[in-house]
């Protein structure tokens, strides 16, 4: 439902939290001692326990699609390229670049990466204010991105699945689908990307890509690993 945020201690029971919003949410992060979840229509909600949420003021109306937390910043973005940071939490300046949909964001090295529609745009930070744009090497709509291993990976449409090092260069790997990737993930020494139909594949390189049997041909969203 919308506006819906569970929590957990086990991993197995789970607990609805008042959110004090009926926007979607599509996006989670924790840093500085706070969690920081994002969704339609500019929506931003703080909790320093994950029980307790409080709506905070983004100036903008924009859908956000993705937040992630690096040195003591956090940093959100979504469509018409809206780019948002806080230190805190509770305001947020504008630091849009361009009028570009931006999908997935991730922290690794001390950079921000994120990734968007069209043309396959990746941008990249230091400092979540000035953002470079960078050579994706493709036009596909790419939706998802992490860090892990000393490497970003994003991915996106027609199985589009493209890896650097630095964030700076990029090079395409060979996913072996043509379904719609939605999201990536890294844990435990294997990077996993899920998308349409039920696709899931595993990585322990972000090269090659193998992949995993799931019987129901449902659209997988997002996944996440906890350490």
């Amino acid at each position: 439902d919308k506006g819906t945020i569970l929590t957990s201690t086990d991993e197995k029971s789970w607990t609805a939290r008042t959110s004090g919003t009926s926007e979607d949410l599509r996006g989670i992060t924790y840093g500085n001692e706070l969690f920081v979840t994002v969704g339609n229509e500019g929506t931003i909600l703080t909790s320093s326990n994950g029980t307790t949420w409080t709506e905070r003021n983004s100036r903008t109306w924009n859908n956000l699609r993705g937040v992630t937390n690096g040195n003591g910043l956090f940093v959100t973005v979504g469509n018409d390229g809206i780019i948002l940071t806080s230190s805190y939490g509770v305001t947020w300046t504008e630091r849009s670049f361009e009028s570009k949909h931006l999908n997935g964001i991730t922290f690794g090295n001390g950079l921000f990466v994120t990734v968007g529609n069209p043309d396959g745009i990746i941008l990249t930070s230091s400092d979540g204010t000035n953002w470079i744009k960078r050579n994706s090497l493709t036009k596909e709509t790419l939706n998802g991105v992490t860090y892990g291993k000393g490497l970003f990976v994003t991915v996106g449409s027609r199985g589009t699945i493209i890896n650097s090092l630095d964030g700076k260069t990029w090079a395409k790997s060979s996913s072996g689908t043509s379904n719609v990737l939605l999201d990536v993930t890294y844990g435990k020494g294997i990077y996993v990307t899920v998308g349409w139909d039920g696709t899931i594949l595993t990585s322990t390189n972000g090269n090659s890509w193998i992949k995993t049997p799931f019987q129901k041909q449902v659209d997988l969203n997002g996944i996440t690993f906890i350490q």
